[in-house]
């Protein structure tokens, strides 16, 4: 028998790839943080000699959810600006709150709390975009999460950097840092296009040519947002940022609410991928993606949930499924973005988009360990006549038993094994105390 480190027995597998949608009664074999083997659960028990055998015998296994937009420090900021469009919420009081009270520590805690919320609902690995990156990438690693950590670039001063030149100068710092890491990697995250100019794009593009890395960027969010663009460069978003070269397939684009039909065609020409945030396009009543449109065109399409403070969680369970149910009724199909769809989104697709497809996203031989059980014994997804539908159209988060990162388990039976539930949860509680008399100052 070869000796392994675990074995996870399974009611159900959902592998995601390899020509099987669900495997029953299935083990996986994990060693050195990689699979070793995905087969009957019988068979493994005479193959394999573990360490550690976990039995999730009501349990379905998913490879680990992939959060493919967040801001995460943003969380110690949810609920603190609710019910308003995007701009207003974000130039009257998010971008005041940041000004005021950004630092290391606010992100360090922020991104603790985001951390400690994605692993207890089954995330593995997120692409965030936020101010001091080198801390959310020492916070990461601290975790054993998986990340892509933005490099964040935007025209205007922060506390984090004064203009394009000194952002970009600091996001390749952290590049270098961080090169080879085997959880950590990096993207260049320009906010949007209405906050960067043409000249840094410029650089972008070529760094990212280059070092052949990914481009993070909110784009075709709002009406508004396409609108001012048509009256400030004559063209809409998309057609500044193709004329700039950025259109790629190292391109991840953020929302793309509003679209029209050339405009797919030329996202699916270049191989462009788009990050739907449904909730929060929701929330801020910024529109819908035509996700089945895109789908249909060719075009990657992976989910995020964005900022805790415009959805106000970050639950890619939750998300699942209202990506399913508003994708739906954009395509006014009851067959569009259905459950095995949205879950590919969330996590092969995922990888694919973040361009670690070969590393994670799915169950098979040769990848890392990264995975999450739910447990399907409740009362309240029972009977269960299809676990994939029952995982998107029933589960809630807290029935995620168990997550695993490259063979690590940093949830173990609902409790956190690297986060200290008590000591961030009080962390939070003392930075609302500070924002609240903060924003009873400025009234």
């Amino acid at each position: 028998m070869r000796q392994i480190d675990t074995l996870i027995h399974a009611r159900w597998v959902a592998p995601i790839s390899g020509g099987s949608r669900l495997l029953e009664n299935h083990a996986v074999a994990i060693h050195h943080g990689m699979i070793e083997a995905v087969l009957p659960s019988e068979e493994a028990c005479t193959r394999f000699d573990a360490s550690e055998v976990i039995d999730r015998d009501t349990h379905l296994l998913i490879p680990g959810l992939i959060n493919t937009h967040t801001h995460a420090a943003m969380n110690l900021m949810r609920g603190i600006a609710d019910d308003l469009p995007l701009m207003p919420w974000l130039t009257e009081y998010i971008w005041p709150v940041e000004s005021e009270f950004m630092s290391p520590e606010f992100v360090a805690d922020g991104t603790d709390l985001a951390m400690a919320e994605m692993l207890r609902g089954g995330t593995t690995c997120f692409n965030d975009m936020y101010f001091f990156a080198d801390v959310v990438a020492e916070r990461v690693e601290a975790a054993g999460m998986r990340a892509t950590v933005g490099m964040i670039v935007i025209d205007f001063p922060t506390v984090w950097a004064a203009n394009a030149d000194e952002y970009l100068e600091k996001g390749l710092a952290l590049r270098d840092a961080w090169r080879g890491h085997d959880r950590i990697s990096t993207v260049f995250a320009p906010h949007a296009p209405y906050t960067v100019s043409d000249a840094p794009l410029k650089k972008i593009r070529t760094y990212a040519d280059e070092m052949d890395l990914r481009v993070h960027m909110h784009v075709h969010e709002t009406a508004f947002e396409v609108a001012d663009a048509q009256e400030k460069h004559g063209q809409r978003p998309l057609a500044r940022l193709d004329d700039l070269g950025l259109l790629t397939p190292n391109f991840l684009a953020v929302h793309m609410t509003r679209l029209t039909d050339d405009e797919i065609t030329l996202c699916a020409r270049n191989g462009v991928h788009v990050l739907h945030s449904p909730e929060s396009n929701l929330k801020l009543a910024s529109g819908l993606c035509p996700v089945q449109r895109l789908i249909d065109a060719g075009i990657n399409v992976a989910l995020g949930t964005d900022g805790a403070a415009s959805n106000n969680d970050l639950d890619m369970i939750g998300e699942m499924r209202t990506a399913a149910f508003i994708g739906k009724v954009a395509a006014d199909d009851a067959g569009a973005v259905s459950a095995d769809t949205v879950l590919r989104m969330a996590t092969l697709g995922g990888a694919e988009a973040l361009g670690i497809a070969d590393t994670t996203g799915s169950i098979e031989p040769g990848k890392m360990a990264d995975l999450c059980a739910i447990d399907l014994d409740a009362l309240e997804t029972q009977p269960v006549f299809d676990p994939i539908a029952a995982l998107v159209y029933n589960v809630i988060r807290e029935q995620v038993s168990d997550t695993w990162v490259a063979g690590q388990r940093l949830l173990a039976d609902r409790q956190l094994t690297t986060i200290d539930e008590a000591d961030i949860k009080a962390r939070a509680i003392a930075w609302q105390h500070k924002l609240a008399a903060h924003s009873k100052d400025a009234s």
